[in-house]
């Protein structure tokens, strides 16, 4: 055996009685574990307990093979899934959204520095001027205060800055669907499909920041696939849906990830050992479109239920995906919040100023019929 996979089977041997401890100590001290329904998560928001019980159970129940720097093993077998799922030739792990972005509008733009982005992007808002100071990128951001970025918008920066004093080229276009700070409002495909023909006319990449792109078929009645096809690469998250500890997967071409292992090492994003991040992945790559599907079809049956309760108000907004929101008269929305955690159920904080909570749909809500789900949104809601 040689020496690098010595010492990674080894690392593995030795964290099994520590997940051990860590499942036995959470279900002694916590909540049961796998019954909470968090309304403030994307996927499972599995507990340290829960996370390690899960993972001691994987790597018992198979041979799992571990990374190397975030080569090879399971971290390979994840990249190779989500290519095909993804509809792309190739695939990179990388330990978070923010370098995948920044990964790949750094080499679809090359020598052309300016960026179009929306205002509304993680890339723009959350990233502290990464592309910037990083990658020398100068990053237009556009409709902002809106998930859509309109075609008349794009061409009239395209032109304008090919036809500046000094001309310039825009090198890429970021589009991040669906956009969270518009509370998870998506992009109309439509206008997509406009765009997406109009930077390939002009020889413009084009990346997706599609960190919750799983939701986006139910909402849109367009597969994964048919987004994906519009755009040269494409990340998602590995956590949010899919119960990563931590991690993101970029796609695009084969011969645009060649090598790309080799910057995500420049940047320090190469993992000595990404397999206790990633394994669990596998678990629900394929199967988190129905699970989501059945679990907003349990919302809508509990939404139904709350609707004739006076106390209760709902709401949804155009072009929504993951959220919708509850307002409930009589209590304050963090009393509320708190006798709600009592009996297992997790809401969001109130929008400030407004009493009003935006909540997640994701497949906790499968933990418990939609009836008695309502019944403990009611009973917290009384005392």
């Amino acid at each position: 055996m040689d020496r690098r996979r010595f010492f990674a089977l080894g690392g593995l041997a030795a964290t099994m009685p520590l997940l051990a401890h860590i499942a036995d100590a959470s279900a002694a001290t916590g909540p049961e574990p796998f019954k909470r329904v968090d309304f403030s998560a994307d996927g499972l928001a599995l507990s340290p307990g829960e996370y390690a019980s899960l993972l001691q159970q994987t790597v018992a129940g198979k041979s799992l093979v571990p990374d190397y720097y975030s080569n090879g093993g399971v971290v390979e077998e994840i990249e190779r899934r989500f290519a095909r799922l993804l509809g792309k030739e190739a695939a990179l792990f990388v330990p978070t959204g923010t370098l995948a972005n920044q990964l790949a509008i750094r080499k679809l733009a090359g020598d052309r520095r300016r960026v179009l982005v929306q205002a509304e992007s993680h890339l723009y808002n959350d990233s502290g001027d990464g592309a910037e100071i990083l990658g020398g990128l100068n990053l237009i951001p556009l409709a902002p205060g809106h998930a859509d970025l309109k075609l008349a918008e794009v061409r009239q920066w395209v032109e304008r800055s090919a036809g500046g004093r000094v001309p310039m080229k825009i090198g890429a276009i970021s589009i991040e669907n669906p956009v969270r700070r518009c509370n998870h409002q998506m992009a109309d495909f439509a206008e997509l499909q406009r765009i997406s023909a109009y930077a390939r006319e002009q020889g413009i990449g084009l990346h997706l920041d599609g960190a919750r792109l799983f939701n986006l078929p139910l909402h849109s009645g367009k597969s994964v696939l048919e987004h994906t096809a519009l755009f040269d690469t494409v990340y998602v998250s590995l956590w949010k849906h899919f119960n990563a500890a931590s991690g993101a997967i970029l796609a695009g071409d084969a011969k645009f990830i060649d090598g790309l292992y080799h910057v995500r090492r420049m940047f320090g994003g190469s993992l000595p050992q990404a397999w206790p991040q990633v394994a669990l992945v596998s678990r629900y790559a394929e199967g988190f479109q129905d699970e989501y599907a059945k679990a907003w079809r349990a919302a809508e049956e509990m939404i139904a239920l709350l609707r004739a309760d006076p106390r209760f108000k709902i709401e949804r907004i155009p072009g929504g995906t993951c959220r919708f929101f509850m307002t409930v008269s009589g209590i304050a929305p963090e009393a509320f919040a708190e006798r709600a955690a009592k009996r297992g159920v997790i809401v969001s904080h109130a929008v400030p100023g407004t009493g009003t909570m935006p909540l997640q749909v994701n497949p906790t809500l499968l933990r418990i019929a939609p009836a008695a789900l309502a019944k403990v949104l009611r009973e917290s809601a009384s005392g």
